[in-house]
């Protein structure tokens, strides 16, 4: 028996999300059915971020348990001659029979994209969130610079959102300009539900010029459930990647 570790990356488009459900297509059921085939076993991977119906991702990641004689490095291009073309294996390889994708130090960064412009672009458009309203990029700038930290973010997340704390730690947001493309980018120690769609509305708000960046860092000093920005669109969202321990021990 060996553990297998996946990367997945995957238009989330015409996904209800990553999670498995009843009657519904999703990127864990199209995986578990495909991997099942390859080795002729049943079964279940274990994802590490269980992403929303719509929201993308460049590296997500799984693992799953095989007696398969297939080695670890080699399942990334033995299960991309099966997949979906929405749905590639970046990379695989084998890890401790212990090793878990959640139960980690980990750090997530995502991006949410806009499209700012006087009409919206269709070979795009599924990836981004169109705002004909010209943006203030400064200021967004400045408005994303007060979620870096410890904070807070009740009002960030949705009210189903069943946590025992509401405190998260973010280490890098930014807001960059291409062309058209405005990319608000996160990396935190997690996120609540909602969490960084609803960061990405309260930026667009500040960069609207319906509220001044600082509307930012009262909210998050608050500690208490306000309204913030609206919560936007899952096609804008994409994970961009899970950093492991070990990952960072080798960067260094």
């Amino acid at each position: 028996m060996k553990r297998v570790k996946l990367i997945v990356a995957y238009d989330g488009t015409g996904y209800c999300g990553w999670q498995v459900q009843p009657n519904e297509i999703t990127v864990e059921g199209v995986l578990n059915k495909h991997i099942s085939e390859l080795t002729g076993e049943d079964i279940k991977v274990i994802g590490a971020s269980r992403t929303d119906s719509g929201v993308h991702a460049l590296g997500n990641v799984a693992v799953f348990d095989t007696e398969s004689r297939i080695p670890g490095e080699k399942m990334a291009k033995a299960l991309n001659a099966r997949l979906p073309e929405d749905i590639i294996i970046q990379d695989s390889k084998e890890v401790p029979l212990d090793y878990h994708p959640r139960f980690q130090d980990t750090r997530k960064t995502y991006e949410y994209t806009f499209y700012n412009a006087r009409y919206d672009n269709p070979v795009t458009s599924r990836h981004h969130h169109f705002v004909y309203v010209p943006l203030d990029v400064e200021k967004m700038k400045e408005a994303a610079s007060y979620f870096l930290g410890e904070h807070c973010f009740i009002s960030m997340c949705s009210s189903k959102a069943q946590v025992t704390s509401y405190v998260r730690e973010i280490y890098e947001c930014d807001v960059t300009q291409n062309g058209r493309y405005i990319k608000m980018r996160v990396t935190g120690s997690g996120f609540l539900y909602n969490m960084v769609r609803l960061m990405a509305g309260t930026l667009l708000e500040v960069g609207r010029g319906k509220q001044e960046p600082q509307w930012v860092k009262e909210i998050l000093a608050s500690k208490e459930r306000v309204t913030p920005g609206p919560k936007l669109p899952a096609k804008g969202l994409t994970l961009i990647q899970i950093e492991y321990p070990e990952d960072r021990e080798n960067a260094e």
